[in-house]
């Protein structure tokens, strides 16, 4: 299980393939994360489709990333995968997985 303990806020975020994005963080780091083998379900089960995961935005007063459906992921797991350098225990942030 992911263990997060700081609150590091998503400072830009761009699509880098179909469900690959690359992200900066305010402390500094940077990296990729690859949700090409994520569980669609749920508010995530549009982002399936790569059109639709390319519409993400950063939001900066939540400090992270958002889909226009509402769905986003919290900025300490992207933080976490990022730091750790591949998203691990999908299933901590989606029960589906």
């Amino acid at each position: 299980m992911v263990v997060v303990t700081d609150l590091v806020h998503v400072t830009a975020v761009e699509v880098v393939g179909d469900h690959r994005l690359r992200l900066a963080f305010e402390d500094g780091a940077e990296g990729e994360v690859d949700l090409a083998e994520w569980a669609w379900q749920g508010v995530f089960e549009p982002l399936a489709d790569p059109s639709y995961f390319s519409r993400v935005s950063l939001d900066r007063e939540l400090g992270t990333i958002v889909w226009p459906n509402g769905a986003d992921l919290a900025p300490e797991t992207l933080h976490a995968w990022v730091v750790r350098g591949a998203v691990s225990d999908l299933a901590f942030i989606h029960p589906g997985a």
